[in-house]
């Protein structure tokens, strides 16, 4: 579903800051694989979703999207098939509107716009039984202004939105690392469920070890620009965060030092 063949990404190239961000990437992603994406500050983690979300272009290599060559394709052409919840809660919602309307926005997405905007009884009626599944009584609140909302329920509203119309992948970038740790779990489950339910192909970013370990079917680590570690199935399910950080020092050649991954 997802292809990044021999990736680099060098921002100032050839000036005193220049910064070689993705060295040779290469990942591919099998439909339905959730996959949890840890690495120190710098690693190249958001660069790369970046990069396959089309805000930043590469400098070489290719990004294939379900058999499709996105390379060169633009941010805006490839939202249509692409899912995205960021890190702050007040990305990805539009405040000033209310819950149905931002809904109905995430609904239309890929669509051709007309004049005509009405929310229909069966849309509002689809809507409510969406939002009654994120158990955050939502489902109640249809004409409230999403601005009024916790960050939280803003994160799920979010998740809901960003997979309303299924997309081809959807890019979780650290998007419970702005909450409180019991809201943080409890968004963590709603996307869980989320992918699950949907068979969503999915890479999460986040600054939490345990966090990567305990979600999704796959984990890879990156360092400087590249995959370091690719750890799936049976084998992701024993890990430990200490078995983590030993893996990472024998595969990077140094320890792992950002304590806010170790600690969560």
């Amino acid at each position: 579903m997802l292809k990044l063949d021999s990736v680099f990404k060098t921002f100032n190239p050839n000036t005193i800051n220049e910064n070689k961000v993705l060295n040779g990437l290469s990942l591919h992603l099998l439909p339905g694989d959730f996959v949890t994406v840890i690495g120190g500050n710098g690693a190249g983690k958001s660069t790369m979703l970046n990069s396959v979300a089309g805000v930043f272009p590469v400098d070489y290599g290719t990004i294939t999207i379900d058999g499709k060559d996105v390379t060169k394709l633009s941010e805006h052409k490839r939202s249509a098939f692409i899912g995205r919840v960021f890190q702050d809660p007040m990305t990805g919602t539009a405040a000033s509107m209310n819950i149905e309307d931002n809904l109905a926005l995430a609904f239309r997405r890929g669509k051709s716009r007309s004049l005509k905007w009405g929310i229909t009884s069966k849309e509002r009626k689809e809507y409510k039984s969406l939002l009654a599944t994120l158990g955050l009584g939502l489902e109640s609140r249809l004409t409230d202004k999403v601005g009024l909302l916790s960050g939280g329920q803003r994160q799920a509203l979010t998740l809901l939105m960003a997979t309303l119309v299924k997309p081809k992948i959807l890019l979780l970038d650290e998007h419970t690392a702005a909450l409180d740790p019991k809201t943080a779990a409890k968004v963590l489950e709603i996307s869980e469920q989320i992918v699950e339910k949907n068979n969503l192909t999915t890479m999460m970013v986040t600054h939490n070890m345990r966090d990567a370990i305990v979600h999704g079917n796959r984990l890879i680590m990156m360092n400087k620009g590249r995959v370091i570690l690719d750890i799936r199935g049976e084998e992701k399910k024993k890990l430990t965060v200490e078995d983590l950080l030993s893996r990472f020092t024998v595969a990077a050649g140094e320890e792992f030092t950002s304590d806010s991954a170790i600690l969560g």
